[in-house]
């Protein structure tokens, strides 16, 4: 059951679901994720302010950085500005992936995540991209998987909770497919993915929601 309370006029989740096998920070997560991907303004500024509550604040700043690779720029943006207003936190100084001299280092931690993410489909997948275009299979190594989705500060299996939640809410079925997999692949487990989907199900519907239950009991049979 979603339980909900009104936020001037906004509907709003609780933080934790019942009976949720998620501890509440990763739930603020996963929810925050979802939000960035396919929420309202009044949604993004409630789901940050929910996670500077719950959430170390170096998570949140990680969950922002990598909606850029699920939800554009734009969105991504929009949720930076509110995070330094909402959290009263400074951007740091500097980071290491400001130098792009790390490019060799984040396409051999690319390929490795990558390769934890899909498993058994990993070959198959960079092949299909591939055939899309090389530069996308670049691209998808060095910069998604190696610079961002590689980043220390926040675990893979969290990062894969929260792409399960983004590709939910902006209903990429595909793309989420593949990331259930991930998510199982990154150590979680078909409880907790559950649990994510469940965490933004007020934001798919009804009918998604019981879809993408669904086609995560199809990828755990197998």
């Amino acid at each position: 059951m979603l339980n909900t309370e009104m936020t001037g006029g906004v509907p709003v989740r609780d933080t934790l679901p019942s009976g949720s096998v998620l501890d509440a920070e990763t739930v603020s997560l996963v929810r925050l994720s979802g939000v960035i991907a396919a929420g309202t303004e009044p949604q993004i500024r409630d789901a940050l302010a929910r996670a500077a509550a719950d959430c170390r604040p170096e998570w949140v700043e990680e969950v922002v950085l990598q909606s850029y690779l699920f939800a554009g720029f734009p969105r991504a943006l929009n949720a930076a500005r509110e995070w330094r207003r909402i959290s009263g936190r400074r951007a740091p100084a500097t980071d290491e992936d400001e130098d792009f001299g790390n490019a060799p280092r984040w396409r051999t931690e690319g390929e490795r995540t990558c390769a934890t993410v899909y498993g058994p489909f990993y070959e198959r997948l960079r092949h299909n991209i591939r055939e899309l275009h090389p530069a996308l299979d670049a691209w998808m190594i060095v910069e998604g998987y190696g610079k961002v989705l590689s980043r220390s500060a926040l675990d893979l299996k969290r990062r894969e909770l929260c792409i399960v939640s983004a590709c939910a809410t902006a209903r990429q079925d595909r793309q989420l497919h593949s990331h259930l997999h991930g998510a199982i692949h990154a150590g979680a487990s078909s409880a907790e993915v559950a649990a994510v989907l469940d965490a933004v199900a007020d934001l798919v519907g009804a009918d998604g929601s019981r879809q993408y239950q669904q086609l995560l009991t199809r990828v755990v049979s197998r």
